[in-house]
Parts: C-alpha cells; sequence; structure tokens
C-alpha cells in the first residue's frame, strides 16, 4: 500500500518575527491518506459537499479554504445563511469523522527556540519538518507499507527551501532516523509541491484540521488562553479519532 502525507503550515519560519505574539509559533500539520482512499472516496465526497451548497464547476471548482469558509467570503458567500451555515457545518464534520486518515501536528515556539539556541539552530521550518517525517516514518514501518510527501506551494524561493530541506532529510536523516530507514519507507527523494488551487483535495483537508490542531496544542501548553469559535472546538474533538496513536499512546501532537 502507498501513502502519502499532504502538509500544510500555519505561521512563518521567520526567527526575527517570533516576539510577536500573532507570529510566535510555527506549526506544520500533516494529514497521511491512502492513495487509492483519496481516489475512491475523499475526492469525490468532498467535490459532492461542494456541489450540494456552492456553485462548483470542474472548470472552476471551488477550493476549501478555512478562513475564507469562516468568514463566508467568495464561494462561501450562502454560508451567510444561518440554516444553510448549519447544515453544511454538520454534513462537513460528518465527513471529517467518517474519513479515513490519521493527522500529525508539530508545533513550534520560535522565540523560546531563538532564545535557547543563540550560537547555532535550526531553521524552525527544517526543525518541524524533521520531527514530522520521524513520526510518517514511525507511521509507515508500523503498518508495512510506503508513501511519499506532498506540501502545498508558497512560491519560489519558499518552495526551493522546503524541498532542499526535505531533501537534506532523506539524504540525511535525523537524530533519531538514520537515512537508510528513511528511505526505506519514503518512495521518493523528491517533495512535492503544489498549489491548493490544483483542487487537491488532501490539501484541502489538510487546511481544515490544521488552524484547530494547532489551537489545541497551544491551549495545551496554556500559551492561548482565549476562547476557541464552537466549530473549531469540533473539529478538535474529531481530531482526538484522528491524531496518529499506537497501544494508547498518541504520536499525532507534538510541541517543540
Amino acid at each position: 500500500m502507498k501513502y502519502r502525507i499532504y502538509v500544510d503550515e500555519v505561521g512563518n519560519s521567520d526567527l526575527d518575527s517570533s516576539e510577536d505574539p500573532n507570529h510566535r509559533f510555527l506549526s506544520l500539520t500533516g494529514v497521511i491518506v491512502d492513495i487509492g482512499y483519496v481516489e475512491r472516496i475523499l475526492h469525490p465526497q468532498m467535490e459532492a459537499l461542494k456541489a450540494r451548497f456552492f456553485r462548483h464547476h470542474p472548470d472552476e471548482p471551488v477550493i476549501f479554504h478555512r478562513k475564507e469558509i469562516l468568514n463566508a467570503r467568495g464561494p462561501f458567500e450562502s454560508l451567510r445563511d444561518r440554516s444553510v451555515r448549519a447544515q453544511f457545518d454538520a454534513e462537513l464534520l460528518d465527513l471529517l469523522r467518517g474519513w479515513e486518515y490519521s493527522v500529525v501536528s508539530v508545533c513550534l515556539d520560535k522565540k523560546h527556540h531563538k532564545e535557547t539556541y543563540t550560537v547555532w539552530r535550526y531553521d524552525p521550518y527544517h526543525y518541524g519538518l524533521a520531527v514530522l517525517l520521524e513520526r510518517y516514518v514511525f507511521y509507515l514501518e508500523r503498518i508495512g507499507a510506503v508513501g511519499d510527501v506532498l506540501a502545498e506551494s508558497r512560491g519560489g524561493k519558499d518552495d526551493r527551501r522546503l524541498k532542499d530541506s526535505f531533501e537534506r532529510l532523506w539524504q540525511n536523516g535525523t537524530e533519531y532516523v538514520l537515512p537508510e530507514r528513511m528511505q526505506k519507507v519514503l518512495t521518493s527523494r523528491q517533495l512535492k509541491v503544489k498549489p491548493k488551487l490544483n483542487n487537491i483535495a488532501g490539501l484541502q483537508l489538510a487546511d481544515l484540521v490544521a488552524h484547530p490542531s494547532r489551537n489545541e496544542i497551544l491551549r495545551e501548553q496554556r500559551l492561548m488562553d482565549r476562547e476557541l469559535a464552537p466549530f473549531a472546538q469540533h473539529v478538535i474533538r474529531v481530531l482526538q479519532l484522528k491524531y496518529d496513536q499506537n497501544a494508547g499512546r498518541i504520536f499525532g501532537k507534538k510541541f517543540l
């Protein structure tokens, strides 16, 4: 069996912005899905949901984006109607519960990272990606499968940075995973990078859960005291069933 982890980023890797509370944290959330399942179930069901609620056409597909859905902007204007919003939220939550996928989220406190490692430090994105890949490797080994990695394109230099970081990890491994071990289960030395506008269901799913997952981790660390929106709380409850876990231990959440 072949799997793919779809990676979504919340925040940025710029250490100079770490003093700003709004930019202090960088999180990477990966959604692990069987590639065959994406084709048979995930993509068709996501497209059917869009067609029921929005003006959705193959030539101009609606792309799920959490922030636009939340604010009922662009193609999601129909969600300004409370009854439509309630029905859409209920159907989306049912799908998020029912779809077969596993989640791994890694959240980095850039401020603490910068203060702790004053002479030499990992690039925050590279550090987060290393931990994410370690958990992905453990997952693939546990189920006896192989897989690759697809991240959302940020364009230009950012994409090059992501690809270079991934290739270094594939070639050199990490402190806990030797390169031979990583290369045995990761089928490509190259990170796949594509824009969400390509209507990639896995990236859209990652976008829907990444922000709630990050906020849950921050709440657990007592680094966020504001109340979360009701829908985000529902997503967080769903995530408790989706975080990668084995023998009662959760491996799908990591705070750095």
